[in-house]
């Protein structure tokens, strides 16, 4: 791996999204926005928005990023720009570790942006480090940005790949602990929650809001996603075609 090669990619994608308003608006506009509605919704009760506000700092980042990077490397695949880019001395996993890079700064900007509208506007009580909270928002959203990478092998089409959030996001939505507590679940369920990424990053960020000191539960959570990231990113430069068929 070629690390010239990984950066060159990172700027072209920074200034393909630099000149992409309505891109850079929905990865980091929209996840404040629903922040904020979150909390208008439950502006007389700050108990519960206490309670949900710190996973759906992890919950929508992620999915904001999962579908704007899976759109953004099928169209670089389906418009030839893929083939032609590893026509050059690039590997597979140089271009999509490129991606990621550039995913992970916006990522990094993202979670910024939404935990600073969060604990310093919406005043979201979390017993935990500001600094840990935005660590954990920014590792679940690099774990959206990898998921979005590697299932983009598997579409021909954007409207396929936005089929996947459905099929992969809503069952870990509805799995991760946000509804009910995992322990609640019946077994089977329970079984499938404990193998999903999602419930990890939930699960973080609880810890977070529950502890104000890092805790070893915390640690493992954020290794779980951290995996999940860097085996999506693995099985994704294994899998990427250079064109759509």
């Amino acid at each position: 791996m070629k690390p010239r090669i990984t950066f060159a990619v990172t700027a072209r994608i920074l200034r393909q999204l630099r000149r992409d308003h309505r891109t850079l608006a929905l990865m980091l506009v929209v996840p404040c926005l629903l922040l904020t509605l979150l909390w208008w919704m439950f502006v007389d009760n700050e108990a519960v928005f206490d309670r949900l506000g710190g996973p759906l700092l992890a919950l929508f980042p992620f999915i904001v990023m999962f579908l704007v990077t899976s759109v953004t490397t099928l169209t670089e695949r389906t418009s030839g720009t893929l083939e032609r880019l590893l026509a050059m001395p690039m590997g597979k996993l140089e271009f999509l570790l490129g991606y990621a890079l550039a995913f992970g700064l916006v990522a990094v900007m993202q979670s910024v942006l939404a935990v600073s509208l969060a604990v310093g506007l919406l005043d979201l009580d979390a017993r935990g480090s500001v600094i840990t909270l935005g660590l954990v928002a920014v590792v679940d959203a690099l774990l959206g940005t990898a998921l979005g990478l590697f299932v983009s092998a598997f579409a021909r089409t954007e409207f396929q790949a936005v089929q996947f959030l459905p099929a992969l996001v809503i069952p870990q939505l509805l799995l991760c602990g946000l509804f009910t507590p995992r322990t609640a679940l019946p077994p089977a369920l329970e079984a499938v929650s404990d193998l999903l990424p999602l419930s990890y990053a939930v699960a973080a960020m609880q810890a977070v809001g529950t502890s104000a000191t890092w805790t070893s539960d915390l640690t493992q959570d954020l290794v779980v996603v951290t995996a999940w990231a860097l085996g999506a990113l693995a099985l994704g430069a294994a899998t990427l075609r250079r064109r759509t068929a």
